[in-house]
């Protein structure tokens, strides 16, 4: 039973206070909420690498980890409520906050690359 992930990386300009305000933002999501509710699902915040694995600083990825057995069928699925809660977050973001939001990357990874 393999477990698949999903990866949302904001860029460099991203600030601590971005990094968790999307993933408390994700964890609101009503998709994403039943799956973390059933235990299917996992949103942690972990620290950026660069290509070499060499941590980046501040913690600019959330992973998304999706498991059990289902976890095949509902990737596609996962993966497209992710992109559009970043998108949707991205547009709240601007609209409450001064500046421009963080760009955000959202790519499928091993669970257990960091």
């Amino acid at each position: 039973m393999a477990a698949r992930a999903v990866r949302v990386r904001l860029d460099g300009t991203a600030s601590e206070s971005d990094v968790g305000a999307l993933k408390k933002w994700l964890e609101r999501e009503k998709p994403l909420e039943e799956l973390v509710r059933r235990g299917d699902l996992r949103i942690e915040e972990r620290a950026g690498t660069d290509a070499r694995g060499t941590p980046m600083g501040v913690g600019m990825d959330i992973v998304l980890v999706l498991i059990g057995a289902g976890a095949e069928i509902l990737f596609k699925e996962l993966l497209a409520q992710v992109k559009g809660a970043v998108r949707a977050w991205r547009d709240n973001r601007g609209s409450v906050e001064n500046g421009d939001p963080p760009e955000a990357r959202v790519d499928s990874v091993d669970p257990d690359e960091r």
